[in-house]
């Protein structure tokens, strides 16, 4: 009889803790323990596209412990992170984010440790552009030999992709590349695909909504923390390596750019070896999943439009040719494959959600009330698929990005994001994005096997990425 007045109570609390505040975002009737009730069998941001079309452009939904402000629509999502960026710079405490990070790095932390890690990224990067695209200029000819080892055969073109996008952060970050066989690089590889798509899973979501039962429970999601762990081992080996043989005078990488910045002892600054650890398994995890995934969609979407990869092709021999390595000055000249490019992003929808953001004070959107605190989702997916916006929105058409025969930039394409937290690799990843497609269409021509028929079928990881499929890359004479 205790135990049932027990519950009862604690449901009660719960009930009155799980109301909405006074002029809050409205949204779905909410339950006691478990808040808002959606289809798990259902992707999360197509949960949210329903509820947007019942609730407008602005709702409120709770999973558990946590609770959401999610906002739709160009206009909507430009005032949350341009107009008032400044509220929504900071990072929610995600669960398991909060658990891999501790706060430091560049995806979870905040404030000022943020500001400093972030300023430090982006001054590195920009300091190594010029080798950047030499780099990743070298890498694609490697992509190409690896694809030629195929001999126009079937293959999963997954683990080749991943492998030559890694390498450009690999040497950024450690100042080398892996061979595409070394079955260490190929283990990381494999190590934080799986972490992704854990994380991104039925399972992740529970442990983010109830963070305190799963904690202590089994479960598949017990194998985020075991590869993570082994990443940790992996970089804090490399660091190692680098802090005994740092030579002050030619500082040729991320982590040695990073160390120098430690030695100068400064008791305000946030440069130690755990915001090192953090930000270059950052560096690692964004920069390789996002690009690659974008690069799979492109030969995907390619094999199933011939009529658009051959336009491509036609513009990739007219302004670069059959022998010369491209270039991203060859970009300007190149509409098309620019406009494909694109569409790539938009269809791909790669990151639907976006990254949370949490409010840093108390503001208005919309007229309703969003306390400090407040952790706000962007849906990126009612932007990039808005038939007010779009000709054909459920239909790839690079037409979406020409005009007369030129490239059209779209106010409303927002694929890294925007406000403060916007993606600080966007410049790279679009240097990548760019030299990595066009090296492999000069080369091949890509279509599905032998009766085979090509799906758009996805799963969600870290991003919305296409299910496991196999193309043949046949050599173009």
């Amino acid at each position: 009889m205790l135990l049932a007045v027990l519950v009862m109570l604690l449901l009660i609390i719960d009930f009155v803790r799980k109301r909405r505040p006074r002029n809050f975002p409205p949204g779905p009737q909410l339950f006691p323990l478990v808040g808002t009730i959606v289809d798990l069998r259902q992707p999360l941001h197509l949960e949210m596209q329903k509820l947007t079309a019942r609730y407008g452009n602005i709702f409120s939904v709770q999973f558990g412990g946590l609770t959401f402000v999610v906002v739709s629509g160009y206009q909507m999502v430009r005032e949350a992170l341009v107009h008032q960026a400044e509220i929504f710079a900071d990072r929610p405490h995600i669960p398991l984010l909060q658990e891999i990070f501790r706060g430091f790095g560049l995806i979870s932390s905040n404030g000022h440790i943020w500001r400093q890690q972030r300023k430090f990224v982006l001054a590195t990067l920009k300091n190594t552009v010029v080798s950047f695209e030499s780099k990743v200029q070298e890498e694609s000819q490697y992509l190409v030999e690896a694809m030629e080892e195929e001999k126009g055969q079937p293959f999963d073109p997954h683990y080749k992709i991943n492998s030559a996008v890694s390498n450009i952060i690999c040497s950024i970050t450690f100042g080398n590349r892996f061979d595409y066989h070394d079955s260490n690089f190929q283990e990381l590889l494999h190590l934080l695909a799986e972490t992704l798509l854990l994380i991104g899973s039925f399972w992740g979501q529970l442990y983010n909504a109830f963070p305190l039962i799963m904690r202590w429970l089994p479960g598949p999601f017990r194998k985020i923390f075991r590869h993570w762990q082994k990443l940790q081992r992996f970089v804090r080996g490399v660091i190692a390596k680098h802090k005994e043989n740092l030579d002050q005078s030619d500082l040729g990488d991320y982590i040695d750019c990073y160390l120098k910045e430690i030695e100068k002892d400064d008791t305000n600054s946030y440069f130690h070896e755990e915001n090192l650890l953090c930000s270059t398994l950052d560096l690692f995890l964004t920069g390789t999943e996002t690009t690659a995934t974008a690069i799979r969609w492109a030969l995907l979407y390619m094999a199933v439009y011939p009529h658009i990869q051959e336009k491509v092709q036609l513009e990739i021999d007219a302004v670069i040719g059959q022998c010369r390595r491209p270039t991203m000055e060859d970009k300007e000249h190149m509409p098309y494959t620019s406009a494909v490019l694109s569409e790539v992003l938009r269809m791909g929808n790669i990151v639907p959600l976006g990254v949370p953001r949490m409010s840093t004070n108390d503001t208005t959107l919309a007229g309703f009330h969003v306390p400090k605190g407040t952790t706000l989702m962007t849906s990126l997916t009612s932007i990039m698929f808005d038939k007010n916006v779009w000709e054909t929105p459920d239909t790839f058409n690079p037409e979406h990005f020409l005009e007369n025969g030129q490239y059209r930039r779209r106010e409303a394409f927002l694929p890294f994001s925007a406000g403060k937290r916007a993606c600080p690799g966007e410049q790279l990843a679009r240097t990548e994005l760019f030299i990595f497609f066009t090296s492999l269409l000069q080369k091949f021509t890509f279509q599905a096997p032998s009766a085979t028929v090509l799906s758009f079928a996805f799963t969600i990881s870290l991003t919305r990425c296409p299910k496991p499929f196999q193309l043949c890359a046949l050599p173009r004479r």
